[in-house]
């Protein structure tokens, strides 16, 4: 479910008009979240790490308005649920888009992340279907491999992209703590520093619960 908001009376009518004029409306933040707790649970209880601050990002996401509006049809929509379109990798390194729908109960939402993201490691190709079009997700990559410190994206300067993309990268020991770098790509026009921030609270409290 989704509404579309009332341009005339919304607060961020002049950012809105004012960052959706421009060549690039995207900004990029990169921060540091402790999942030291998150990590440890999931080794103990032998649980997907992935999947498992996945779902977290999630909740932070879905717990975050700014974070849920979509530019539609020239209108601002905030949506009710924010689903996730996840690349996922293969053995032979290629990897595929794959949605996995969001469900509060995480034993839930990771039985049925495990049966989607089989079938793209069991394909080939980048399985882009109408489904991983949709507009009520995020776009999130999981690059294990790399301490990265500023990230950017491929993708279509034509307005109508206004999908918040998330991507995590390599944990690392620092200060007796395990930091995940975590990159938030998203559309100005509709999501300020502040809301980031609202965003990475929120998902600092869940990795820590």
């Amino acid at each position: 479910m989704k509404k579309t908001l009332d341009l005339n009376t919304w607060n961020r009518r002049e950012h809105y008009a004012f960052f959706s004029q421009l060549d690039e409306p995207f900004h990029g933040i990169i921060a540091d979240v402790d999942c030291s707790k998150a990590y440890a649970f999931c080794k103990r209880e032998e649980q997907s790490f992935f999947l498992y601050y996945l779902h977290k990002t999630l909740l932070a996401i879905n717990h975050t308005e700014a974070m849920r509006y979509r530019i539609e049809d020239q209108q601002v929509v905030v949506y009710d649920t924010i689903h996730v379109n996840a690349t996922i990798s293969r053995a032979d390194h290629t990897f595929g888009f794959c949605p996995i729908y969001f469900q509060p109960d995480f034993a839930h939402f990771a039985a049925e992340a495990e049966m989607a993201m089989q079938k793209i490691k069991d394909s080939c190709g980048l399985c882009f279907n109408d489904e991983c079009a949709r507009d009520d997700v995020i776009h999130f990559s999981a690059m294990p491999w790399i301490k990265f410190s500023g990230i950017t994206h491929a993708r279509q300067h034509d307005g109508r992209d206004s999908v918040p993309k998330i991507s995590v990268g390599k944990c690392e020991q620092r200060h007796g703590k395990m930091l995940m770098p975590v990159g938030t790509f998203v559309p100005h026009g509709l999501v300020d520093a502040y809301h980031v921030h609202q965003f990475l609270e929120h998902l600092q409290i869940e990795l820590q619960s």
